[in-house]
C-alpha cells in the first residue's frame, strides 16, 4: 500500500508547525511535501531589529531542510489549485512550472500587505512583511542620513531626515521605536545641521497606540515613543503620497523621502481563487480547521477564519501566536483523517499575553496578564523570543550581546533596490528581479511590468520615460532582451564614457544566426578574413606548421626538415640529411654540413628560400660551423 500524500502550502508560522508536527506524528508513514518560495522559515517578530541593524538577516531565518529532514521541500509559488483533480500547479524560482498531487492539502499561505485606496501609496510606500523589505529599509534610512549630512540645503536635509510610519499596530510601533534609535546613533557619527535631528512620525486612525492590545501595554508604548522623540499622531493618516512628501488628513503636508506602510495585512490572494465561502478574505473552516464540504482540504494561519470557541461568534485574530497553534492542531487532525494515529481535536486557545520590543532595554509586556515595563519587560520579551524561535537561539543572543557593547555598523549594502520590493505584491518574501518569473498577476500596476522600471530614487519615484533602470541586466548577446547594455553596474555616461571617466569601447554589431539554427546564447565565433594563399605552401610535399604563442609558422619544402624556433630566435630550415640546430637568443643559427651531396641536376626550389652554401673543405673536421642567417618563408 502506497503512503498517503500530504501537501502543505507555505512555511510561515502555521505551515512550519504543521510540517514539523506531521513529521513527528506520522513517523515516515506519509509522504509530506512542503511548497514555499524560500528555503527558510522567517521569524517575523524580530524583523524590525534586522531593519535597525541589531540582528543580521540570517539570524531570523531557519533552514527548512535542516529543521525538517523528513519533509520534501519544493521551491515555488502556488498558482492554481484544482480541487476536483486534487492537484496544485506552481511556478518554480526559475520560471519552470510544475504540478503536485495530494491526498490531503493544508493551506497556510500567510498574508500580504494590506492596501487602501489612497493616491500615490502603491507607488511611493514600502511594506514590512518580508526580509527583502527589511533590508531595503535599512539601506534606505542609512542613505538618507548620509545624504542629509552632506546637503547644503536645510530644507532638503530636513526632508531626508523625516521618516513617516503609517500604522500604530504591533509592527509599526516597533519599526518607529527601533528606527528612532538607529538614526540617532547614525547622527552621532554624521552630524546634521545645527539644531536638526532625525524625525520619526507614527500615524494611525485609531485612538491609541496598539489598539488591539491591552490598555496598559498601549500606554507604556506611547510613553516610551514620545520620550525618544517620535511624533505620535493618533486619529491622523495619509491622504495622498507624492515623491516630495505626504499630505495628511488634517491638511498638513510633510516633506519626506520615506513612507513605511504598516497598516495591516490581508490573506494571501491564492485562497480567493478557490471559489469557496470566505469571511473578510479568509477561508471559512470549522473548529477542526477543515473546509466544510471538502474533507481533503485544511486551512490554518492568516488565510483561515477559525471560529473562536472562547468568544462565540468571532474568529481568531491574524497573529503569530494563533498561527503557531493552528499548525499543531491542523497536523493532528490531518493525521487522524488518514488513520495515522490520534483523534480529531477542535482548536481552543488561552491568551498568554503579548510582548512589544521597543529597542534597547525598553519593552512592554503582559505575560499571563501581568503588566510589565522597563527592564523587566525587556528581559521577558527577549526570553520569550528565544523560547519561541525554532533555531538560531545562540546566534541571536550573541548579536544582542554585541549590540549592547559595540556600536552598530551603518552601511548600505545595496542588495535590494526600490523597485524590487513593491507594496502591492502577492509574494513579499521574494525580491523582484528584472525579467524574473512572476507568481500571480497583482492587482495594481505597481506590481506589474512597470514596477521593474521604477528608479531607486529617494522616494521610490518612477523613472523618466525611455530610461532604463540601473541593475543587473543580460549581456549583449543574441537573444538578450536589452542588447547593447552592460551586464552589471550603472549605466554608461554620455558618448560611451563610464562614470569613472574611462572610455568604453563601443559594442560591435553582431549578425543574427542563420535561419533554422538555434542560438544557445553563446558568443558567435569571429570569422577572420581570408588570407592570400602562398603558391609555394600549396605544392605537393609542403607542410604547414601551426605556431604557438611566441613561435612563428614556417612552411617547409621538399627535402628539408622543419625547425620551430623559440620566441626571440630565427627559425632555420636545413637541407636534407643535416640536423637542424636552434641557436640561443641573440646568436646566429648554425646548421651542420650534409652527410651526402644532393643529387646532381636536381632543380632548386623557387621562391624566397635560399639554399645553404657548400661548406669549406678546410673546415671538414669541424662539426658545427657558422653560416649566414637563413631566410624562411613565413606566414604572418
Amino acid at each position: 500500500m502506497s503512503r498517503p500524500r500530504i501537501l502543505i502550502v507555505g512555511a510561515g508560522f502555521a505551515g512550519f508547525r504543521t510540517a514539523r508536527t506531521l513529521s513527528r506524528v506520522t513517523r515516515g508513514r506519509a509522504h509530506i511535501t512542503l511548497l514555499n518560495p524560500t528555503d527558510y522559515f522567517l521569524y517575523l517578530p524580530l524583523l524590525p531589529q534586522v531593519a535597525a541593524g541589531v540582528l543580521e538577516p540570517r539570524r531570523v531565518t531557519v533552514s527548512l531542510s535542516d529543521s525538517l529532514p523528513d519533509v520534501r521541500l519544493v521551491l515555488g509559488e502556488a498558482d492554481r489549485i484544482d480541487l476536483d483533480d486534487r492537484t496544485l500547479h506552481y511556478t518554480g524560482p526559475e520560471g519552470e512550472g510544475g504540478t503536485l498531487a495530494y491526498d490531503r492539502l493544508v493551506l497556510a499561505a500567510g498574508s500580504v500587505n494590506k492596501l487602501l485606496p489612497i493616491p500615490g501609496v502603491a507607488e511611493h510606500a514600502h511594506g514590512f512583511r518580508g526580509l527583502p523589505e527589511a533590508l531595503y529599509l535599512r539601506d534606505h534610512v542609512t542613505r538618507q542620513v548620509e545624504l542629509a549630512a552632506s546637503s547644503d540645503d536645510a530644507r532638503t536635509c530636513a526632508a531626508r531626515c523625516t521618516f513617516v510610519v503609517v500604522g500604530a499596530g504591533y509592527t509599526g510601533t516597533e519599526v518607529a521605536a527601533h528606527g528612532q534609535m538607529f538614526t540617532d546613533a547614525q547622527v552621532r557619527k554624521h552630524p546634521l545641521r545645527r539644531g536638526m535631528r532625525p524625525r520619526w512620525m507614527l500615524l494611525d486612525v485609531a485612538p491609541r497606540v496598539l489598539p488591539e492590545m491591552d490598555g496598559k501595554l498601549s500606554a507604556t508604548a506611547d510613553r516610551v515613543l514620545r520620550q525618544r522623540g517620535v511624533d505620535v499622531r493618533m486619529g491622523t493618516s495619509v491622504k495622498e503620497a507624492t515623491h516630495e512628501g505626504v499630505l495628511l488628513t488634517d491638511g498638513e503636508f510633510v516633506e519626506t523621502r520615506t513612507l513605511v506602510w504598516c497598516v495591516g495585512v490581508r490573506p494571501d490572494p491564492l485562497v480567493e481563487s478557490l471559489g469557496l465561502p470566505m469571511e473578510k478574505g479568509r477561508l471559512l473552516v470549522d473548529p477542526h480547521l477543515r473546509v466544510p464540504g471538502r474533507p481533503e482540504l485544511f486551512a490554518c494561519g492568516d488565510v483561515a477564519a477559525v471560529p473562536d470557541l472562547e468568544n462565540p461568534g468571532s474568529y481568531t485574530p491574524m497573529t503569530a501566536q494563533h498561527a503557531w497553534r493552528h499548525g499543531k492542531v491542523a497536523a493532528e487532525n490531518v493525521a487522524a483523517s488518514l488513520g495515522l494515529g490520534g483523534a480529531r481535536t477542535p482548536y481552543r486557545h488561552r491568551d498568554l499575553g503579548f510582548v512589544v520590543d521597543l529597542g534597547g532595554a525598553k519593552a512592554a509586556a503582559n505575560p499571563l496578564g501581568v503588566a510589565l515595563s522597563g527592564v523587566p519587560a525587556g528581559a521577558v520579551t527577549r526570553g520569550y523570543h528565544l523560547a519561541a524561535m525554532p533555531g538560531n537561539r545562540v546566534r541571536v543572543a550573541a548579536d544582542w550581546l554585541l549590540d549592547a557593547v559595540l556600536p552598530r555598523q551603518a552601511v548600505q549594502l545595496g542588495l535590494v533596490r526600490s523597485w524590487s520590493v513593491p507594496l502591492d505584491t502577492s509574494s513579499p518574501e521574494v525580491a523582484r528581479v528584472p525579467g524574473g518569473p512572476g507568481r500571480r498577476q497583482d492587482a495594481s500596476a505597481r506590481s506589474g511590468p512597470g514596477a521593474a522600471l521604477a528608479a531607486d530614487t529617494d522616494g521610490g519615484a518612477p523613472a523618466p520615460e525611455g530610461r532604463a533602470l540601473p541593475g543587473p541586466t543580460m549581456s549583449p548577446r543574441r537573444g538578450s532582451p536589452d542588447p547593447g547594455r552592460r551586464r552589471y553596474g550603472p549605466d554608461p555616461g554620455p558618448r560611451g564614457h563610464a562614470p569613472s571617466g574611462k572610455r568604453r569601447r563601443a559594442a560591435r554589431p553582431r549578425a543574427d544566426p542563420a535561419p533554422g539554427r538555434r542560438s544557445c546564447g553563446r558568443r558567435p565565433r569571429r570569422r577572420r578574413a581570408a588570407r592570400p594563399r602562398d603558391p609555394a605552401a600549396s605544392r605537393p610535399g609542403t607542410r604547414r606548421v601551426v605556431s604557438r604563442p611566441g613561435i612563428r609558422r614556417v612552411v617547409s619544402r621538399p627535402g628539408t626538415s622543419q625547425v620551430v624556433s623559440p620566441r626571440g630566435t630565427s627559425p632555420v630550415v636545413s637541407p636534407r640529411g643535416t640536423s637542424p640546430v636552434v641557436s640561443p637568443r641573440g646568436t646566429s643559427p648554425v646548421v651542420s654540413p650534409p652527410r651526402t651531396s644532393p643529387p646532381p641536376g636536381r632543380p632548386r626550389p623557387a621562391g624566397r628560400l635560399r639554399a645553404t652554401p657548400p661548406p669549406d673543405p678546410s673546415n671538414e673536421p669541424t662539426l658545427r660551423t657558422k653560416t649566414p642567417r637563413k631566410e624562411t618563408h613565413e606566414h604572418r
